[in-house]
């Protein structure tokens, strides 16, 4: 099925009622029913498209699901909550005395929908890799009744109006379409008396731990399939699958952008002018960087290694630390003296070389207000290029 955005399929916004979502899909539904479009596979794919996305979106809880985690809430062809789930809507309410509703004939036991759970982790067990153990709903067949819904010992009768196909067929006019059938609601089957435990569902909902091992390197988006891990089937049916999808908090000292990692660090004025070394933080402990003599604020410094190993392959990124100069603040007195003469020693006849910057930058204004060339000239050979 398509990814595109289930409100755009519907040509509806996100704020839409169910009214507004329910007249969307069945003016689309009209127009690309397969009925209407005999071997049309555009039309036949838009029909499709358009009964998934009103699946989601007339479902209150799977439209929460959808609007709160996107496709990965009801990943696995539609869903509950933010746990997946499949198949066409049901026209019945859409077409009503027009087509009658439903799509296809009969269906064998259908496997279970698969799961999806968002986790969140720090960027140091991202990074790092770990073991995590998540609790989740479940949705197992009920030992009592084996799946049938009926209580151990009574009779499931065949339904007599579908003879067991779970759907009737009904035509009206040009069109010819399947329904879920109105009395066994798609079972095919009749339970006289439902089973006590699980009240006649043939499911019993209950929890489960399970342990995920996060690999080293997994990013925002990431996801790890459990297999077999999702909704139980219909007796007869696989289980469905479980997909972890990562999400990685934000961290306070670095910003991480795939296997390079960033960091911001203030530096003093005097190192800056004067040069030394300084310790930044890493994920792996302190690193010893080299300032250079006369470093600018915003200069970037890059630590080879000491980024993020990639999930995917051996490689390590780098870690790149943007230095910021800081002004000093409170100064005493005797302090601001001493600033005062310093600034004035650097006035001399050989001030330029001192701040080559700002007397390029004013150079390139006076040019720009006086339009000499030759100062332009100049600023072409200043320490800008």
């Amino acid at each position: 099925m398509s990814k595109r955005d289930y409100y755009e399929i519907l040509e509806v916004s996100a704020t839409a009622s169910d009214g507004e979502i329910k007249k969307a899909y069945r003016k689309l539904a009209m127009r690309y029913h397969p009925d209407r479009n005999p071997d049309n596979k555009d039309a036949e794919d838009k029909f499709k498209e358009a009964s998934e996305a009103y699946e989601i979106l007339s479902d209150p809880q799977k439209r929460q699901a959808y609007d709160q985690f996107g496709h990965a809430g009801v990943d696995g062809s539609a869903g509950q909550g933010g746990f997946g789930g499949g198949g066409f809507a049901d026209f019945g309410d859409i077409f009503g005395d027009i087509f009658g509703g439903g799509f296809g004939g009969h269906r064998g036991p259908q496997p279970g929908h698969d799961l999806q759970y968002e986790l969140e982790v720090s960027l140091e067990d991202a990074v790092a890799g770990t073991t995590v153990d998540i609790r989740i709903p479940t949705k197992e067949i009920c030992e009592a009744c084996d799946g049938s819904g009926a209580e151990p010992g009574s009779d499931v009768q065949t339904c007599p109006t579908c003879q067991g196909a779970g759907q009737v067929r009904v035509q009206q006019g040009f069109f010819a379409v399947s329904r879920t059938c109105p009395n066994c609601h798609g079972t095919g089957k009749i339970v006289k008396t439902p089973c006590k435990a699980c009240r006649g569902e043939g499911y019993k909902h209950s929890h489960k731990t399970l342990s995920v091992k996060i690999p080293a390197g997994v990013d925002n988006g990431d996801r790890i399939r459990l297999q077999g891990e999702g909704e139980a089937g219909e007796p007869g049916a696989p289980h469905g699958d479980l997909y972890v999808r990562i999400r990685v908090k934000e961290h306070k000292i670095f910003q991480r952008d795939g296997n390079t990692l960033y960091c911001d660090m203030p530096l003093s004025f005097a190192t800056a002018a004067l040069g030394g070394a300084m310790d930044v933080p890493t994920l792996s402990g302190k690193a010893n960087l080299k300032i250079p003599a006369g470093t600018q604020s915003g200069q970037r410094f890059k630590l080879s290694g000491k980024g993020v190993k990639s999930v995917r392959s051996h490689h390590v990124g780098d870690m790149v630390v943007q230095v910021h100069i800081e002004t000093p603040v409170k100064l005493t007195e005797e302090q601001k003296e001493l600033l005062r003469t310093f600034d004035e020693s650097l006035q001399g006849k050989h001030h330029k070389q001192h701040s080559p910057k700002t007397h390029s930058f004013f150079d390139s204004v006076k040019a720009f207000f006086t339009g000499d060339d030759e100062n332009e000239k100049k600023d072409k050979d200043g320490p800008w290029n």
